[in-house]
């Protein structure tokens, strides 16, 4: 058992090294965000689709369910295309230090989504992201508009995984995710469509384009989801969460082995981005504490997370 676990465990580090790849991957591709994301979210919806039908699964949802899909298909569209433009304008390093402010806007968004009360160390832990964000905007003006783009890709990942939430409950995790990166791409089409973005150009990529669109649509996306996913069978969500964190971490440092000197940032950048990972995982750890105790004051029952099986 303990080796098995440990074998879930790095494999879970292996996922999270692949999201953090996948920032590299869209720095190293050459074409611009929003046709970068229109070929990753239609090669995923095949690979997706393909192991749906191979494993038998049911494609019907509930009318208002597939309306929650589509929305939920189109925030993440445009959370990948301001992430991709925020690395295009600037470099790796800003977007992923920028974005692991999503946990916060988690925080922000939660009570009016669930309608529950502000929490008092949440706020402060909201103003030491603030403080972190303004270190690194004042060290690196020249990439004022990447980490604008990054900001807004932030608050709408929060977004997507809040809607997410809900639908986890009800539905298997490759259903969820045909549904959102078709409808994700549908949207693109039409976006792409009506602004005469389909030309010849549009479809003439260098081959090492397709490979790294390929890699991102296959490894990056449909690999790493459905894997995550089923990590949660052996480790418990909250490790999972935690883990992710490293996400940024990772891709920093895969961004300066492969991408070299275009990611070397001032030192108090780091500073600022290392406050806004400390007090990311500091937040992961009081709301484990805090449910902790609850459960064992009686407050909360003790059950384990429901997650759709995959197998079934």
């Amino acid at each position: 058992m303990p080796n098995a676990k440990l074998k879930n465990y790095l494999h879970l580090h292996f996922i999270v090294f692949v999201w953090g790849f996948s920032a590299v991957l869209g720095k190293l591709i050459t074409i611009d965000a929003l046709p970068l994301v229109w070929y990753r979210m239609l090669m995923a919806s095949f690979i997706i689709i393909a192991y749906i039908l191979i494993r038998k699964f049911p494609l019907k949802v509930p009318p208002k369910t597939l309306l929650t899909l589509v929305i939920g298909g189109i925030v993440v569209a445009l959370h990948w295309v301001t992430f991709f433009m925020a690395i295009k304008v600037s470099n790796v390093s800003i977007a992923l230090a920028t974005m692991s402010t999503g946990a916060f806007f988690t925080a922000l968004l939660e009570p009016f989504w669930y309608g529950r009360k502000m929490v008092g160390y949440e706020v402060v832990f909201g103003i030491i992201v603030m403080l972190g964000l303004y270190i690194m905007f004042r060290v690196e003006t020249t990439y004022m508009l990447g980490m604008l783009l990054a900001l807004v890709s932030s608050f709408l990942s929060a977004t997507f995984s809040l809607i997410n939430g809900k639908l986890t409950q009800e539905q298997r995790p490759s259903i969820i995710s045909f549904y959102e990166l078709g409808s994700g791409v549908l949207f693109l089409t039409i976006y792409l469509a009506f602004s005469g973005s389909f030309d010849q150009k549009f479809f003439q990529l260098p081959l090492n384009d397709w490979i790294f669109i390929f890699i991102l649509a296959s490894i990056c996306t449909a690999y790493a989801f459905i894997a995550s996913v089923k990590i949660l069978k052996y480790i418990s969500p909250y490790t999972v969460i935690l883990t992710g964190n490293l996400e940024p971490v990772y891709g920093i440092i895969l961004a300066f082995l492969i991408l070299g000197d275009s990611e070397k940032m001032n030192p108090l950048f780091y500073v600022g981005a290392l406050l806004i990972l400390t007090t990311v995982v500091a937040n992961g750890i009081l709301k484990n504490r805090k449910k902790l105790k609850k459960r064992l004051m009686g407050y909360l029952p003790i059950k384990v997370l429901y997650l759709p099986d995959e197998k079934n």
